[in-house]
Order: structure tokens, then C-alpha cells, then sequence
């Protein structure tokens, strides 16, 4: 039995140099600023509208390790903590929302609101024609 409907809001990237990557999604597939953590001249991190999320991490280098966390939308964010507790996860120092998988990877659940906006979500099929 399933926690919760979700469906995947934005994935977290490492970048070396986030000001290309804000002018190469921007100018080529037209994912403009959602938010900034910094200044707009001088982000430290920078979410698209189309779910990517950049950090800037100068030092960082080749293309190993550049996934940070993945950020999930959440019908019901209290039944998704339950049910995911249940699998062994634990928990992160952001918050109780952000969970470390036993392989590494990192989560973060968003409560969505309106919830209704899940099922939208999950209905839309990218694939389909016209």
C-alpha cells in the first residue's frame, strides 16, 4: 500500500559554473528563474520553472556525484514520512521531511497544496499525442 501520490518536483545538481547552466536551460529550453538563494548576479543555488535546481560548487569536478537530492511532491506528506520510515530510511539535518536512503540518496518530500495538484500531475502523459 502506497504512502502517498507523488510525483518528482525538481532534481538538485551540483554545477561548476551555475551561471552557465542558468543561461544554457534559460536560452535553450526556456526554464526561467522559480527562485534564488543569493542574489541573482551572484546565486548560490537556482531553481528553474521545469523542475531542475542548480548549486554552485566551484570545486567540483567531473561528472561523478552531481546529484544532490531529489525533491518529491507529495499528496499527503504525513502518510509518505510513515510509510518511508517503515523501509529503514533516516532521517537528515534539514528538516524530518528530508530523507537519506540506505543507498545514499537523498530525498526531499514537499507537502503539495493543494494536494488535488498531485493527481494533476500524475495524469499528465508527456508522451501522448496532440
Amino acid at each position: 500500500m502506497s504512502g502517498s501520490k507523488a510525483y518528482l518536483e525538481h532534481v538538485a545538481i551540483w554545477v561548476k559554473d551555475i551561471r552557465w547552466h542558468i543561461r544554457f536551460f534559460e536560452d535553450v529550453l526556456g526554464m526561467t528563474m522559480r527562485e534564488v538563494d543569493g542574489t541573482v548576479d551572484a546565486p548560490r543555488q537556482y531553481w528553474t520553472l521545469g523542475g531542475l535546481q542548480f548549486i554552485h560548487a566551484p570545486q567540483r569536478e567531473g561528472p561523478e556525484g552531481r546529484l544532490a537530492h531529489l525533491g518529491v511532491m507529495c499528496e499527503d506528506l504525513e502518510a509518505a514520512l510513515a510509510a518511508a520510515h517503515a523501509y529503514g530510511v533516516s532521517e537528515m539535518p534539514q528538516g524530518r521531511n528530508w530523507l537519506r536512503l540506505p543507498d545514499g540518496l537523498a530525498v526531499e518530500l514537499i507537502q503539495a497544496k493543494p494536494a488535488f495538484c498531485v493527481a494533476q500531475a500524475l495524469n499528465i502523459n508527456p508522451r501522448a499525442e496532440a
